[in-house]
């Protein structure tokens, strides 16, 4: 048990949910309009930050449920595999590929969900970008 006051300890759950819901948002919202997964991965490793300095760092490392550095090394796979997914389809690495799921083929307007490789590079820099965050600042807090 750190030295913090309840107060502290009974916000941070609510605001550590509020960020993460808000990392989310960021996240997919970015390949549209501004943000995407670096913002994200920040904002969502600002949330697990204040709940180690709230309840401490092993207890954070638990809310987490996975090693950091786990997901920074997945995210770099998820990354990696959408740039090098454009070889399929015979293009230049990193070229963005789009799926329309429920796409009218009649009706040119009505284009459907678009799904993207884009998205899923966004979720790969999401995840490197929490993994590493979270890996140095739960390093310099267990030094201390």
């Amino acid at each position: 048990m750190t030295g913090t006051s309840l107060i502290i300890r009974a916000a941070t759950r609510l605001l550590v949910a509020l960020l993460l819901v808000f990392s989310i948002f960021m996240l997919l919202r970015g390949h549209n309009e501004p943000g995407g997964g670096f913002i994200g991965g920040l904002i969502g490793s600002t949330g697990f930050i204040l709940y180690a300095i709230a309840h401490g760092c092993s207890k954070a490392r638990a809310a987490l449920r996975v090693e950091p550095q786990t997901l920074a090394v997945a995210g770099l796979g998820i990354a990696l595999l959408a740039g090098v997914s454009a070889f399929l389809f015979g293009d230049a690495l990193f070229t963005g590929q789009w799926l329309f799921v429920g796409a009218d083929p009649v009706d040119e307007y009505d284009k459907g969900l678009p799904l993207s490789t884009v998205l899923v590079f966004d979720i790969g820099v999401y995840l490197v970008v929490m993994g590493s965050i979270l890996t140095l600042v739960f390093a310099l807090e267990e030094e201390v």
